[in-house]
């Protein structure tokens, strides 16, 4: 007979009840009930297997699925009442189909432990969290590629070291961001491929003895196979730390999309104006309109990273099997989920009312000698080694600075001073758009070019 004094689940040896801090100090159910649907979706499909190989029988079966069911209404009806004694989201669920089915509900936990059930039930939540951000990525994308199409053409400066390069196109530059973003969605599609793997049937550490069929169970469930070792099964946290890193190396790309926004949307810059929907004014400044969305964004880069080194911090030196520190991955992955989800839909609603300042930008390319790489190729057509022409242009840049005038204001006579091979055609190099437009292969700044990446990038979001 159970002792009252104890957790009915497990405290059959217990000769005294839990400390009272101790029951919450160790409950987990305040932040692992977000897997709910998960636990039961498990439940559901082991109950099934159990039927199958002859543990339960069908009407056993029927009141378990009818009974999870229902507890799966009141919780999101808001009628389930949640409980710390009974620690965490799969005693909370078990506790209330015993209470509605009676006897039958303790039988659901036959050839499974908590290990296998929890490590089930976060692959299961991380794999469907998984496929929001890959549509968020994909949402932020398509914004790109628009934002792209409508700026083509629009010239802007080119930076290396925050200094003026070359001139490219604003659309060239959004591109830029797309390719980071398909990389980011690699990783996470890729990070989804370990994660669907079962490790239900490993039970506590070494299996069951119970003929459980985890084919089946891996079928019903979506994944693509069972694990194959019960201590890895029930002890592994790689996939929530692959997570992580891939989530560090989004935050850290919209980090530097954010703090091109920040400087872009400037005074000083006034490349662009952010829609006022995503920004705030100032308690003391009236005239200030604030770039808080990508500075916030900027900023909770920091809590992702800290949430990956959480997380291999806490499997450092772990011995197999399972261990009561991994219940600590639950708060730093879930809240990595929320973080990297929340960014990724404020960009995707952002990024699409994007408009562009055209004459800001032209006139920041024309300053800073941008087009200077463009006459050194000139000079180098005309027969001088690339080395040479380097040393050309550097010294017509000098003069330029010091007469106060770009490459293209110069005059003839004024260039030809650096090097007789200069002739009237020069002129046709020296313009933004003749070098923005000179570059065209794939890859490059030349509007069509720009045209046809967005064009191919449409079709790679189409066949995903």
């Amino acid at each position: 007979m159970t002792d009252e004094k104890t957790n009915q689940q497990w405290g059959g040896r217990f000769n005294e009840p839990t400390d009272a801090f101790v029951a919450r100090f160790t409950a987990s159910v305040e932040f692992d009930q977000r897997m709910y649907k998960q636990d039961i979706e498990g439940s559901v499909a082991h109950a099934k297997m159990l039927t199958k190989v002859g543990v339960l029988t069908e009407a056993e079966c029927s009141d378990i699925l009818t009974g999870l069911a229902e507890i799966q209404s009141d919780i999101e009806n808001g009628n389930f009442e949640w409980s710390i004694e009974l620690e965490d989201v799969h005693m909370n669920i078990e506790a209330a189909l015993t209470k509605k089915i009676g006897v039958t509900g303790k039988k659901l936990h036959t050839g499974r432990s908590r290990n296998d059930q929890v490590a089930t039930d976060i692959r299961l939540y991380v794999r469907d969290e998984i496929d929001r951000v890959l549509a968020e990525i994909t949402r932020l994308q398509q914004g790109i590629i628009g934002l792209a199409r409508q700026e083509s053409d629009t010239v802007m400066p080119g930076f290396t070291h925050l200094q003026t390069a070359q001139p490219v196109t604003f659309g060239h530059h959004l591109m830029a961001w797309f390719e980071m973003l398909s990389r980011d969605y690699e990783r996470f599609a890729d990070c989804r491929k370990r994660v669907n793997i079962l490790p239900l049937g490993a039970a506590a550490l070494a299996g069951t003895t119970y003929p459980i069929d985890r084919h089946m169970t891996t079928e019903l469930l979506g994944f693509t196979a069972p694990t194959e070792n019960s201590l890895d099964s029930v002890s592994d946290r790689d996939f929530a730390i692959e997570f992580c890193a891939a989530s560090s190396i989004l935050m850290m790309h919209m980090t530097r999309y954010s703090e091109e926004l920040v400087m872009w949307a400037s005074a000083q810059f006034n490349f662009i104006n952010l829609p006022d929907r995503f920004c705030t004014g100032s308690s003391i400044m009236p005239q200030k309109k604030n770039p808080d969305v990508p500075e916030l964004v900027r900023g909770k880069s920091g809590r992702v990273y800290g949430h990956l080194m959480s997380l291999l911090t806490l499997m450092k030196s772990q011995p197999l099997a399972y261990n009561k520190d991994n219940q600590e991955d639950k708060e730093p992955l879930f809240d990595a989920i929320d973080t990297v989800k929340g960014c990724l839909r404020a960009f995707a609603d952002m990024v699409p009312a994007i408009e562009a300042k055209r004459d800001s930008m032209r006139e920041a390319a024309l300053r800073g000698f941008s087009t200077a790489t463009d006459l050194a190729d000139y000079v180098v057509r005309k027969g001088i080694p690339f080395r040479d022409a380097h040393e050309i242009v550097g010294k017509a840049v000098a003069y330029g600075i010091e007469q106060n005038k770009d490459l293209g204001e110069m005059t003839l006579e004024e260039l030809q001073q650096f090097s007789d091979q200069i002739t009237a055609d020069v002129f046709d190099v020296l313009t933004l758009d003749g070098s923005v437009s000179a570059r065209d292969h794939i890859g490059g700044t030349a509007p069509k070019q720009v045209l046809a990446a967005c064009d191919r990038a449409e079709k790679m979001l189409a066949q995903r």
